[in-house]
């Protein structure tokens, strides 16, 4: 489900490229601090998924509260 989920998330992400240097940065909106930024388009989104993997599994471990997406919620609940 963890792929499926951050597929969805790659899926909203946004793009521009900065004239003044000809980099790109990359963003999802909804999560705050995913951003990355490449020479190319491919290492910027490279990247950006490898920035969202590590924030979500760290999100998961402190049990934050994640976005729903696409009707996939991965929030971690404590049981009794």
């Amino acid at each position: 489900m963890i792929r499926e989920y951050i597929s969805a998330a790659m899926a909203k992400a946004d793009y521009k490229i900065y004239p003044e240097d000809g980099t790109f940065y990359g963003e999802i909106p909804g999560f705050q601090g995913v951003y990355s930024v490449g020479d190319t388009l491919e290492e910027c989104v490279r990247v950006l998924e490898e920035v969202l993997e590590e924030w979500l599994l760290l999100g998961i471990v402190l049990q934050d509260d994640l976005p729903v997406m696409d009707g996939m919620d991965i929030n971690v609940t404590a049981t009794a």
